[in-house]
């Protein structure tokens, strides 16, 4: 078959008029499924179920003779603290335990930011003026959410099959308004893609004009291969400190996609001296995140060992989910010509680029037949695609019969986007 760009007008109407119809009858199915986010399925739930019962009713409460009932340990339960240690290859000293989320130490490393500086004597950004933000693009939109919040102005850096464009990096980094960049190091968000580790090091000892310049490295996907076996990771920490700018960076990780996403624990990992002054305002704003929930999963997940053995039983309930994906996309969408999209081996999301000016009709259309995707854009700073392209697909939830009835809405609408461009008057 040959790409919708090579059809003459006459054969695109009728082609059209075909997929109308192909559209109205999957219409009337009455879908009704959001993929909207990267939500594990209820097998992947399941297999932690045995973790509620860690601590029984007959526990002490007791970890490195703190009672995790009580007040206390900011920084997290020791226990915890010697976990994502081991997962991230960092000291337990350089981990800072919170609650659930990791966003929220996100936004309260930057907002500390704003209000106080990066640390003693640094000026305050919010006295700053102009402060600018480094966004690989397309990305996480909650990250770039959190930099509009602020009043940031956000600079895409285009994504290369090896991480973002360095050579624009290095070059916008002479600027003492860009304070900061947000980075998915492994498994990035929508793409997929891996930095390469001169990547890595390029991040990690670029000279910038601004003394204060903030690295948010977010481990979100660092042990989620479901392709292929685990790929070990960068340790940013060392790598900083190393090219001599220890306090840069601070990485985050979560058991969002390891246990429960609203009921796991997050942190942080930093310097020591990044780590006394989040401590000092943390104390301010919370007595301690939730002990109890530390030490059950320091419990259950152990070690990077044990965490990667259930990553593997989490990889034989995806693999089959993203293949429905990538299957339909090869069968229906890759003889036409209409899409390039990327095949991850690790991660949560399939990224779609569609023909330039039809994502957000696709959206919109996928919408309107039952199956609600992350909105066209919102993988761009301000929720501006500048070719209106990108369309993230989230194939985790649903069961793999959903899926395909899901992905039979998408390439559906996908192509009756394209033929309403390509047939305009």
């Amino acid at each position: 078959m040959k790409a919708y760009t090579e059809w003459n007008r006459e054969e695109l109407l009728a082609e059209k008029a075909k997929v109308q119809a192909d559209y109205e009858a999957l219409k009337r199915r009455g879908m009704n499924l959001n993929i909207a986010r990267g939500k594990p399925g209820t097998e992947q739930l399941d297999l932690v179920r045995p973790m509620m019962d860690v601590l029984r009713a007959d526990s002490d409460y007791m970890s490195d003779g703190i009672d995790v009932r009580n007040y206390g340990n900011l920084e997290g339960v020791p226990a915890c603290r010697r976990f994502f240690a081991d997962l991230l290859g960092v000291k337990p000293e350089n981990i800072f335990v919170g609650g659930n989320s990791s966003l929220q130490l996100m936004y309260d490393v930057i907002g500390k930011a704003y209000i106080y500086g990066r640390g003693p004597g640094k000026k305050p950004w919010m006295q700053e003026g102009k402060v600018r933000w480094l966004c690989p693009a397309p990305g996480y939109d909650r990250h770039f959410r959190i930099s509009e919040n602020f009043g940031m102005e956000m600079i895409p850096i285009p994504m290369k099959e090896d991480g973002p464009d360095m050579d624009l990096v290095e070059e916008l980094v002479r600027d003492p308004s860009v304070k900061g960049m947000w980075c998915v190091a492994k498994y990035s968000n929508p793409d997929g893609i891996v930095y390469s580790e001169e990547t890595v090091r390029r991040i990690a000892s670029m000279e910038t004009a601004a003394e204060d310049f903030l690295l948010m490295w977010d481990e979100a996907y660092c042990v989620h291969e479901f392709a292929v076996p685990f790929q070990p990771f960068p340790e940013i920490l060392s790598l900083c400190a190393a090219y001599g700018h220890p306090d840069r960076v601070y990485a985050f990780a979560s058991t969002s996609k390891i246990t429960f996403p609203g009921a796991g624990v997050s942190c942080f990992a930093c310097s020591e001296d990044n780590m006394a002054w989040m401590s000092k305002l943390l104390g301010v704003q919370i007595i301690s995140f939730d002990k109890i929930n530390q030490l059950r999963h320091a419990l259950f997940l152990k070690d990077r060992e044990t965490v990667l053995a259930l990553m593997a039983k989490h990889a034989e309930i995806l693999r089959p989910k993203f293949a429905c994906v990538l299957d339909a996309l090869e069968k229906e969408i890759a003889p036409l010509g209409i899409a390039r999209w990327a095949k991850p081996v690790g991660g949560y999301f399939v990224s779609v680029n569609c023909m330039p000016g039809t994502a957000m009709e696709t959206w919109r259309l996928c919408k309107e037949a039952g199956l609600t995707l992350t909105k066209a854009g919102a993988t761009w700073p301000y929720g501006k695609d500048p070719e209106d392209s990108n369309i993230r697909i989230a194939p985790t939830l649903p069961p793999v019969e959903q899926l395909q009835s899901a992905m039979e809405i998408f390439c559906t609408s996908l192509k009756l986007a394209v033929l309403n461009k390509l047939t305009e008057a």
